[in-house]
C-alpha cells in the first residue's frame, strides 16, 4: 500500500508540474509574437540607420570627425554593456550569455553597465567593475529605457574615459534559434560597403548640420534594438524550454501509470491468491 500511495503522490506532483510549465509556455507564446513583430519591423529602419550613419562619414572632414567616430588608441579602458532577462526557466539563454562574458576578456580595464538581472549577478560574481544596473523587466521594453543607458555611454565614451564600448546581447535568428553576440557601439567604424553612398546621395540639410544628431539617435536605436532582439529571444527560448518541461513531465507520469498499474494488478493478483490459498484449505 506504502507503494501505491508514493506512486500516487508522484504522479500527482509531476502533474503539478506540467500544468505550471504548460502555462508558462502559453505565457510566452503570447508574448512572442508581438514581440518578434516589433524586434523584425524595426530591424530594416536600424540596418538603414546604419548605413546612412556611415555614409554620411564620407562627406566629413576627416581632421573635422564627430567624437563618435574619433578613434581614442591612447585609452587603456572599455565598455561592456550586457543585456539578459530578469528570470531565468528559458532554457541556455542565460547560461550562454554567461559564457560569452567570462570569454571576454581584454589587457584594457573594462568597466560593465548591466541591463537584467541575471546578468548583475553574474558580473557581479566575477568582481568586475559594473558602474550602473538596470531592470530588464518582463514587458515589451519601452523606448525611454534607452536614454540614462545612452547617457552613460556619452559620459564615459565623449569624457575620454573609455576608448571603446560594446554590447552583448541575444541576437534573434528565428524562434528555434538565439544566440549571443558582441556589437561595437563606439566607434563608429566605416565599411567599404558604405562607400558606395558616396557619389549618389543628397544630404539635406547639409552632412555637418545632420551628423551630430543621426549619430545620436543611430546609438539610441541600436541600444533600443538590442533590447528588443533580446526579449524576443527570451520569450522564444522560455517558450522552447517549457514546452520541453512539459513532454517530459508527461512521459514521467506516463511511467509512473504504468508502473503504478503494475504494482496494483500485482497486488490484487496476491490478494487473490492468499483468498484461493485460504479457501482451498477449508476444505482440507
Amino acid at each position: 500500500m506504502a507503494t501505491l500511495l508514493i506512486l500516487k503522490r508522484k504522479i500527482k506532483t509531476a502533474g503539478n508540474i506540467s500544468k505550471t510549465t504548460k502555462a508558462f509556455q502559453m505565457i510566452a507564446a503570447s508574448r512572442l509574437k508581438k514581440a518578434q513583430d516589433t524586434a523584425e519591423s524595426s530591424k530594416p529602419y536600424v540596418e538603414k540607420l546604419d548605413f546612412l550613419s556611415k555614409a554620411l562619414e564620407q562627406r566629413v572632414d576627416k581632421e573635422n570627425l564627430h567624437p563618435y567616430m574619433t578613434p581614442q588608441e591612447d585609452i587603456n579602458a572599455k565598455l561592456l554593456v550586457v543585456i539578459s532577462p530578469d528570470k531565468g526557466l528559458c532554457g541556455g539563454l542565460v547560461t550562454n550569455l554567461i559564457r560569452e562574458i567570462l570569454h571576454f576578456s581584454s589587457s584594457d580595464k573594462t568597466y560593465y553597465i548591466t541591463i537584467g538581472k541575471k546578468a548583475e549577478r553574474a558580473v557581479a560574481s566575477l568582481n568586475k567593475d559594473i558602474i550602473a544596473s538596470f531592470p530588464f523587466g518582463t514587458s515589451l521594453p519601452q523606448f525611454e529605457t534607452v536614454f540614462p543607458i545612452a547617457k552613460l555611454v556619452d559620459e564615459y565614451f565623449l569624457g575620454k574615459k573609455v576608448s571603446e564600448v560594446k554590447i552583448l546581447s541575444t541576437k534573434f535568428n528565428s524562434v528555434f534559434s538565439q544566440l549571443p553576440a558582441f556589437n561595437t557601439l563606439l566607434p563608429v567604424k566605416l565599411e567599404e560597403q558604405a562607400a558606395s553612398g558616396k557619389s549618389v546621395t543628397l544630404f539635406e540639410p547639409s552632412v555637418d548640420t545632420l551628423l551630430p544628431s543621426l549619430l545620436q539617435h543611430y546609438l539610441e536605436m541600436v541600444i533600443y534594438q538590442s533590447l528588443l532582439e533580446s526579449y524576443a529571444s527570451e520569450q522564444a527560448s522560455r517558450m522552447i524550454a517549457m514546452k520541453n518541461a512539459t513532454d517530459n513531465a508527461l512521459d514521467i507520469i506516463s511511467q509512473l501509470r504504468l508502473e503504478y498499474n503494475k504494482t496494483r494488478q500485482e497486488k490484487i493478483t496476491n490478494e487473490l491468491l492468499d483468498i484461493g490459498g485460504g479457501s482451498q484449505a477449508l476444505y482440507e
